[in-house]
């Protein structure tokens, strides 16, 4: 034996000890998450982006705002996702005159017993929908301030828990104003996400007039069939707290929410629930794409739409025409990535 031989033989071959697997199994989270989206794609053309931020809300629990202008699908989509799910699912339609006992039910006296019933209101279900939420009040919009932070209500003194999981998808249209009330900062604070919807591109266009001249007098949700259950759904959502976030990737969420509390193009920044938001939107675009662990990417993925309806625009600043993704890109770009 040569002296090099000897030499390298005591050396330890760490490669044989690594393990590159994941270190939780997400090939079920994926493989149901690739089913919504089939079901999803077999109704609505294009918005990608839209469905990917939905299926990240729904594995982190969180509420989403859908804003479009009218008939770009933003309805029938949260409904498509209703059906893709074995959840309770209820529509709130808002509206002026809609009072808060509407939604989160009432206390009916009840002759026979002599005593008060609680008649439960449509927001005791699992998955929400609220059609153009900012056409109800002020008093109608601040009822869902406890349910949706809290997932409960309070009423006469008695506090009732939400069955989980507990997920809100509003809509609302930018355009109208006549007959509308805007949200709150302490309303927008409570959605995840927000998601702007565009028009679709000429080529999405076609596609739609093809699939709905081809549907004739068929229903287009006909087809779609349940594929998540509440338990896997619950269990996807456990999964998702324990993917890797490491303490720079901390440091570089902070940095980035901290960034809009003393820019000079925002009059108000975002709060450090926004940080909390985007860690663990982070967490579920991270198991979306099959990993364990959070990236860069993952935290400015989910830091526009978690961050553009918690800041506010300085006036003048709105007035020249700058918006709230844009400046929060800028933000991000001024952050420096960890290696």
């Amino acid at each position: 034996m040569t002296e090099f031989e000897n030499n390298n033989e005591n050396i330890p071959v760490e490669n044989e000890s690594v393990n590159f697997s994941s270190r939780i199994d997400l090939s079920a989270l994926q493989q149901s998450l690739a089913d919504v989206r089939t079901e999803i794609r077999s109704v609505i053309v294009g918005q990608e982006k839209m469905a990917d931020r939905l299926l990240v809300a729904l594995l982190c629990g969180g509420h989403v705002l859908i804003e479009g202008v009218p008939g770009v699908a933003k309805t029938i989509t949260a409904k498509l996702l209703a059906k893709t799910l074995s959840l309770g699912f209820g529509r709130i339609q808002f509206t002026p005159d809609l009072m808060p006992g509407d939604i989160l039910g009432t206390s009916v006296f009840d002759l026979s017993k002599s005593e008060f019933e609680f008649k439960h209101g449509p927001i005791f279900s699992n998955f929400i929908l609220i059609d153009e939420i900012n056409r109800a009040p002020a008093k109608t919009q601040a009822a869902l301030f406890e349910v949706m932070e809290e997932r409960q209500i309070t009423i006469d003194g008695e506090t009732r828990s939400m069955d989980a999981p507990f997920i809100v998808i509003a809509t609302q249209n930018p355009i109208e104003q006549e007959g509308t009330y805007r949200l709150p900062e302490a309303q927008l604070d409570r959605f995840l996400f927000k998601i702007n919807i565009d028009y679709p591109t000429l080529n999405e266009e076609i596609v739609i007039l093809q699939r709905e001249n081809a549907l004739q007098d068929r229903d287009k949700l006909g087809n779609v069939k349940p594929v998540l259950t509440r338990e896997a759904i619950l269990q996807y959502q456990s999964l998702v707290k324990q993917v890797v976030a490491e303490p720079q990737l901390l440091e570089y969420i902070a940095k980035i929410v901290t960034g809009t509390r003393d820019n000079a193009f925002l009059y108000l920044g975002a709060s450090p629930r926004a940080s909390i938001a985007i860690l663990n939107a982070s967490k579920g675009f991270a198991a979306l794409n099959g990993r364990d662990f959070v990236t860069p990417d993952d935290v400015r993925e989910a830091a526009v739409p978690v961050l553009q309806h918690r800041v506010v625009v300085a006036p003048e600043r709105e007035m020249e025409g700058l918006t709230s993704p844009e400046i929060i890109r800028q933000i991000i770009d001024g952050v420096e990535v960890p290696r």
